[in-house]
């Protein structure tokens, strides 16, 4: 019965992507557009309003930029206001709304964050909810960013399955292999590979916990959330808006702004020019101990003003257990190491068992003659069978390499005769190099997927869920591939 229940990290995510989303749906029609706002204020009022104190939120004039604090919790605080319920905010999350600005700024704090929480301590940033609810999360938020919040809207994830059929399945880039049977742990049995997750086995995947640090999960929602972005039209968002609004209404309490139609009309304003912009995630950059993610005020004040910008971070999305944080690029007069070492004998022996397994003649099998340094191949490649959105089914492989040196990191080579998966959507830029045409996918300065098309198929590169390959080791191991057999 509980494998039922999702975390509030993903339901929290869907939701806020579900939120947008109403509000842009309700604005997509002049005429309807107060109508709709009716509906969303009628649905707000289902639950309760959050107890918040009188000066705890700031207010704004019309037309000018809010930040809204989204918490996703297994359950609201006893009255929404007093602690104490053992409910803690497993994700917080900070959204950017600014008309100003080429997109919409969302940035996640890790739950394992230490902070300073006013009148209680050190402690993980999650912790503040259990202890104090809404009220003393946003005090502590606000502390940590010196951000003021206009609005706050606390999520729980009844009804989670409602919302996950409304918004339906999304294709997912899994990076290895997801298993888990033991008592101790909610059951998973993902294969790796480009696939179709639906329902249950979204929920497992974004829950995956054992094995995982925070920064890597907290990165695996945000890839799910973006590939989920990318392949739900605005269309289809306009058709599901009621069933959106029925689900979102029963699912969250708000604060007492949000329960008047002028509120509700000036957020539907700034959500309306949001909607046709892209959502820049804001990736948290910490360093990883053993009981808590840390960063320094200086790492915070400049995440704050890369949300406030709307830049992404630069660099990967976090260091993991047992290595360095990078340091600040300095000119450089020589080339350096690109750290990638031959791989072609082990590479070699994944693509004949994978062409033993099936794939070959209209897939044909590439292979990485070279790796990152500190990885190697985590198990025998996938050879498997993708449904693609015109029903057809096409041939596919997967081989995964590991990250010796770093807990929970893998990447790794995809192929499919699918020419046109939604993965490839809309690539930041295309180069050619030698004989073949790489389309190369950005986030930041990071180089997270690097793909090329033969006459029979589709092959990319993927990057780890932090991103810790640089754009040089990316394309080195791209230009190394070779066709087998």
């Amino acid at each position: 019965m509980f494998d039922d229940i999702p975390r509030p990290g993903l339901w929290k995510r869907l939701l806020i992507g579900s939120f947008l989303c109403i509000f842009a749906a309700a604005a997509a029609t002049a005429v309807a557009a107060f109508h709709e706002v009716d509906k969303i204020v009628n649905a707000l009022e289902v639950n309760p309003e959050l107890k918040l104190g009188k000066d705890t939120l700031a207010s704004t004039d019309p037309g000018e930029p809010q930040t809204l604090l989204i918490l996703g919790s297994d359950q609201r605080p006893k009255n929404n206001v007093e602690g104490g319920s053992g409910a803690r905010s497993d994700t917080i999350m900070l959204v950017r709304l600014n008309p100003q600005k080429e997109a919409t700024a969302i940035m996640s704090l890790p739950r394992d964050l230490k902070v300073n929480i006013p009148g209680h301590g050190v402690d993980k940033i999650n912790a503040s909810y259990e202890i104090g609810g809404p009220q003393l999360t946003v005090d502590t938020v606000k502390q940590l960013t010196g951000l003021p919040i206009n609005h706050v809207i606390n999520v729980t994830f009844k009804g989670f399955w409602r919302a996950v059929n409304a918004i339906g399945c999304v294709y997912t880039d899994v990076d290895r292999d997801y298993f888990n049977e033991s008592a101790e742990f909610t059951y998973i049995n993902i294969d790796p590979g480009y696939q179709r997750l639906c329902a249950r086995k979204a929920l497992q995947y974004v829950r995956f916990r054992h094995t995982d640090t925070d920064l890597v999960r907290s990165a695996r929602q945000q890839d799910f959330l973006r590939q989920m972005k990318q392949q739900v039209t605005y269309t289809e968002l306009i058709g599901k808006h009621d069933r959106l609004v029925k689900i979102f209404g029963r699912n969250t309490a708000t604060d007492p702004e949000l329960r008047s139609t002028s509120e509700v009309l000036r957020l539907l304003k700034l959500a309306l020019f949001s909607a046709t912009k892209p959502i820049q995630e804001i990736h948290f950059e910490g360093e990883i101990g053993p009981s808590f993610v840390e960063a320094s005020n200086a790492q915070v004040k400049k995440l704050v003003q890369r949300f406030l910008d709307v830049r992404e971070s630069p660099g990967p999305r976090g260091t993991a257990p047992g290595e360095r944080p990078a340091r600040k690029p300095r000119r450089k007069r020589r080339a350096q190491p690109l750290n990638l070492s031959d791989a072609s004998v082990t590479g070699k022996e994944q693509a004949l068992q994978a062409v033993q397994a099936g794939a070959g003649g209209s897939l044909p099998v590439y292979y990485p003659t070279l790796l990152r340094n500190s990885s190697q191949f985590a198990q025998p490649p996938r050879v498997y069978k993708l449904m693609g959105t015109d029903g057809k089914r096409y041939g596919a492989f997967r081989m995964v390499v590991r990250r010796t040196d770093a807990n929970g990191e893998y990447y790794g080579l995809q192929g499919t005769t699918w020419k046109n998966p939604p993965i490839l959507d809309s690539p930041s830029e295309t180069r050619k190099v030698g004989r073949r045409e790489f389309k190369l996918f950005f986030a930041g300065d990071r180089l997270r997927l690097v793909a090329w098309q033969t006459p029979k198929a589709t092959y990319w590169i993927s990057n780890t869920l932090l991103q810790t390959l640089d754009k040089k080791q990316m394309m080195g191991i791209a230009r190394s591939t070779k066709r087998c057999c």
